[in-house]
């Protein structure tokens, strides 16, 4: 990704302009296994905290703006034309604007039968094209056999794969595979593929205009976010707060 398409958010270029802006540049001619994020303020905070996760990110080719919050932030640093690319959202689209085109997708993510489901969905609702779909157990990620799981989707001739895990494992996840398989993309989306096929139910997209999406989640599933969310939302504000008073916020 051209540094004129970024801008700098907790050490992270973002991606400073728009879903279609970004699916237009999409194609299959190479097989370069391209890694893209859709990455929040979860994310970004993590990157702080985990340098590992960090140079994991910094390695990838795209880090979306999942998030209205990072879209705020990289407004206030000059990127005026920077909109929200929502995992679900660029999912959908892609898928869409694929359908008359020969690219190939490959999904692998959710629990056991949710790609099956995905798959369905895709290919009725949004006319794509999928060649294959995998669950991944639940494993730590340095236990994955990536040879395996690579083999079977260069098998399939997949252009771009979908990985749907949490953060931060499916970015990890994604750069293991990425060096055994040959595909154009590698695309994480997080919880994408249990949106698309009812499991979660989205928050109204009021609520995710106004960056309160992460709110509706929480009482969605409080057992499962409320840790999560009571430490990043603060975090993220409190990093960036740091970054204005050291005087590097609107340094790239």
């Amino acid at each position: 990704m051209n540094k004129n398409d970024t801008v700098n958010i907790l050490g992270i270029p973002l991606y400073r302009y728009s879903i279609s802006t970004f699916i237009k540049n999409i194609d299959n001619k190479s097989k370069e296994n391209k890694c893209i994020s859709a990455t929040g303020a979860h994310g970004l905070v993590t990157s702080v905290r985990d340098n590992r996760f960090r140079e994991i990110l910094l390695s990838f080719n795209t880090n979306l703006p999942d998030g209205m919050p990072g879209v705020w932030v990289g407004r206030l640093k000059g990127a005026k034309e920077m909109k929200r690319c929502y995992g679900p959202d660029f999912f959908e689209e892609t898928m869409r604007a694929s359908a008359n085109s020969n690219l190939t997708h490959y999904l692998c993510g959710g629990n056991e039968g949710v790609a099956d489901s995905l798959k369905e969905v895709c290919e009725n609702k949004f006319g794509a094209n999928i060649v294959g779909t995998f669950c991944p157990p639940f494993l730590q990620v340095k236990d994955y056999d990536y040879e395996e799981i690579a083999e079977q989707i260069n098998q399939s001739n997949a252009d771009i794969v979908w990985i749907g895990l949490s953060s931060p494992k499916q970015e990890a996840f994604a750069s293991n595979l990425s060096k055994f398989t040959s595909v154009s993309y590698i695309c994480c989306v997080g919880a994408a593929f249990d949106f698309h096929i009812g499991n979660v139910k989205q928050a109204p997209n009021w609520i995710q205009k106004i960056g309160m999406e992460w709110f509706f989640r929480l009482l969605m599933e409080p057992k499962r976010l409320w840790k999560r969310y009571i430490e990043i939302v603060p975090l993220f504000i409190y990093y960036n707060f740091a970054e204005l008073i050291k005087g590097n916020f609107f340094k790239d």
